[in-house]
């Protein structure tokens, strides 16, 4: 998919622009917060690493935001308000050299987001680990197990993938990741240590990472 940048727009053209990507009770306030306050907007291609971005330039009038095209709608406006917070830390702390997930940056989120924390956006199973999540925002909601795992739900890909979360499997249990067979061992903490079938290695792998089930060490998906 070819990145597209949103520039200045009416709100009919962001409605237009973003629809089906943020959920449709969103759309207005968040068409008010960059009124507000503009920045560019691109819709940019799947980024392994990360869900959006925010890189401040002295050099530029306007700032740029980006957020991956293939986040599902309600993980694509967490990411925004996100980066719409960077953005206006930065607009108002940059001489101070902060720290990007500092006490600023979380209190921003707090308040950018306060008025999103319901069930007219949100679906119930999301609101609750997001409101605890608000509390205290980590940098990432990938962070965040028990958010990130009701946020996955929604994923299209995922469904149609037929992926499930390696912190969902219950000890013991055979998985695929990346064309390989592992065993899960245990959980540490955000990681989970799995013993490599062809090897006997033994790797520290994330609970996040989405694998595929195999039933018995034969059973190859692939």
């Amino acid at each position: 998919m070819n990145s597209r940048k949103i520039g200045a727009m009416t709100q009919e053209q962001w409605r237009r622009k973003l629809a089906g990507k943020l959920p449709d009770r969103a759309l207005a306030y968040c068409y008010a917060l960059w009124k507000e306050d503009p920045f560019e907007l691109l819709i940019a291609r799947s980024r392994s690493t990360k869900f959006g971005d925010f890189r401040y330039r002295p050099d530029q009038k306007v700032q740029r935001i980006s957020i991956n095209h293939d986040l599902n709608p309600y993980q694509f406006l967490i990411t925004l308000i996100h980066e719409i917070a960077h953005h206006r830390v930065f607009r108002d702390y940059e001489q101070w050299g902060i720290r990007p997930h500092g006490p600023e940056w979380k209190r921003s989120f707090r308040e950018l987001m306060a008025p999103l924390l319901d069930s007219s956006v949100f679906p119930h199973d999301i609101l609750i680990p997001l409101r605890l999540h608000m509390v205290n925002p980590k940098a990432s909601t990938g962070g965040d197990y028990f958010l990130f795992k009701e946020l996955k739900k929604y994923d299209i890909i995922r469904k149609e993938a037929g992926g499930v979360l390696l912190g969902d499997l219950k000890q013991g249990s055979f998985f695929g990741l990346k064309r390989r067979v592992f065993e899960k061992l245990e959980t540490r903490r955000s990681r989970v240590l799995c013993r490599e079938r062809a090897t006997g290695r033994k790797y520290l792998i994330s609970r996040h990472a989405e694998v595929v089930l195999v039933d018995g060490a034969e059973d190859l998906p692939f």
